[in-house]
């Protein structure tokens, strides 16, 4: 009977061990659930907040951009403009085409958000309180019709052909005729981009003065013995573009400086005054490695 009873113990005993283990096991399981499913939940929380934050920040840049000056930069603006609300569908950027002379003074008096100047400021803007970004780089070549049989010029020869000192191309390997120079207008930065640098300020004889680069590209088109300077992005088949003592205007030439006649394209803004967050992301994205493409795509060079 004695032993009867130590064995129905002994399987009582057994059967609540067993069971024991087995509420440990559960409990084990459930408190690895929870501590596995709180892990999940708060990384995937970080990433919803993360996604959340970018597309907060693509959703809140909006308003306009107001921009204006250098008719040089006009295809290199659109490109960069074009890209930029595409991506930022809220933001509309416009630009208006007066020359770098009143960009850099729509900066200054607040009508514009970002001037466009095709050349430095000068000493006297900065002492404004303007500020410059520069963006990209521009050859500015020199062109000639078509139909000119000069391919190369020196520095000194371009300056006195511009001056007056040289009035027939006969005198630089040319036939004989006589030299027309067309140019910009004053207050144009490709103007004060190619006087500055030439160093023929205030000394040029202009037959034309005309008030934009396709202008001035369709002046010496058409007169085959006109000359004149023009961004290299513009460029194209229906003139000549002649090398500059022995170099020819290219990207390559104007990023290494061995091509002479070159100038900045930048953006110009108050010092001291911070732009819309609208304004400070363009002026971001056009200086970073992703704008280098589109800008030489549009003809410019972009920075090193």
């Amino acid at each position: 009977m004695k032993l009867k009873k130590i064995a129905a113990l002994l399987t009582v005993c057994a059967m609540g061990a067993s069971l024991a283990a087995c509420g440990s096991d559960s409990a084990t399981t459930t408190a690895a659930e929870k501590t596995t499913s709180g892990s999940t939940t708060s990384a995937g929380t970080e990433k919803e907040a993360d996604d959340k934050t970018s597309a907060e920040v693509a959703e809140d840049l909006s308003g306009s951009i107001a921009t204006g000056g250098s008719t040089s930069v006009e295809k290199v603006i659109g490109a960069l403009s074009e890209a930029f609300m595409e991506e930022y569908t809220d933001v509309d950027i416009t630009y208006d085409p007066t020359g770098s002379g009143a960009g850099i003074t729509g900066a200054q008096d607040g009508t514009l958000d970002l001037g466009l100047s095709s050349r430095s400021l000068k000493a006297e803007e900065k002492e404004k309180g303007m500020t410059e970004t520069t963006f990209a780089l521009d050859g500015i070549a020199i062109v000639v019709n078509s139909e000119n049989t000069v391919e190369d010029l020196t520095l000194e020869q371009i300056k006195e052909l511009a001056t007056g000192e040289i009035t027939n191309w006969s005198e630089v390997g040319g036939i004989d005729a006589p030299v027309v120079l067309i140019g910009r207008e004053a207050g144009s930065g490709t103007r004060d981009g190619f006087e500055s640098i030439v160093g023929v300020e205030d000394s040029c004889k202009y037959e034309q003065e005309l008030t934009s680069t396709g202008a001035v590209m369709a002046g010496v088109a058409s007169n085959p013995n006109a000359f004149g300077y023009v961004s290299l992005s513009a460029v194209d088949e229906t003139v000549k573009a002649v090398t500059v003592d022995g170099v020819a205007a290219t990207e390559e030439t104007v990023q290494d400086g061995t091509y002479k006649i070159q100038r900045p394209f930048v953006f110009v803004t108050k010092e001291g005054e911070e732009l819309s967050p609208q304004a400070q992301a363009f002026v971001d994205f056009a200086t970073s490695d992703a704008a280098k493409d589109l800008i030489t795509n549009a003809g410019a060079v972009p920075l090193k």
